[in-house]
């Protein structure tokens, strides 16, 4: 799948589509993708300050779908475990950049080359207009590399 498709299925995706998140680039080689999210009456809190839950959907499966594209069909990926920390009130837009570096995949593949699983942690900052740190959050994935099956007319 082209990566401007997914983005594309990504802001049409009513849990995104209906928040007021938007996914603004995806790279054609899954190592960046940068998603906003706008202050909406709809996704206001009691205090008129982001709604915590959207602050946390807009950046829930990024780091699994970076991975995942990044690394192939020969791998599992999965959200293993999450955890977030709000750092003051967001307020306006706000954003989030994620960065999928050389170094992990490599890193990824070795912990992996044997068949054996291996958790990670990513970390990702959801930022205001000014640069300020709404929150913080933190993605475990989990990741292995699927068996290799071998070919039938090798059996024989």
């Amino acid at each position: 799948m082209k990566s401007s498709h997914l983005r594309l299925g990504l802001n049409l995706w009513p849990p995104f589509l209906f928040s007021g998140i938007r996914v603004t680039a995806i790279a054609a080689d899954y190592r960046h993708a940068h998603v906003e999210l706008r202050m909406r009456p709809w996704n206001r809190n009691y205090v008129g300050t982001h709604f915590g839950g959207s602050l946390f959907a807009m950046t829930d499966p990024f780091w699994m779908l970076l991975t995942m594209k990044a690394l192939g069909s020969e791998y599992w990926v999965w959200d293993k475990a999450a955890e977030i920390e709000f750092v003051k009130p967001g307020r306006g837009t706000v954003h989030a950049d994620f960065r999928l570096d050389e170094r992990t995949l490599v890193e990824l593949r070795q912990a992996t080359a044997t068949g054996a699983k291996t958790l990670r942690w990513f970390n990702t900052d959801v930022v205001d207009s000014d640069g300020d740190v709404v929150a913080r959050l933190r993605k475990q994935l989990y990741v292995r590399q699927k068996p290799k099956h071998r070919d039938t007319a090798e059996v024989a």
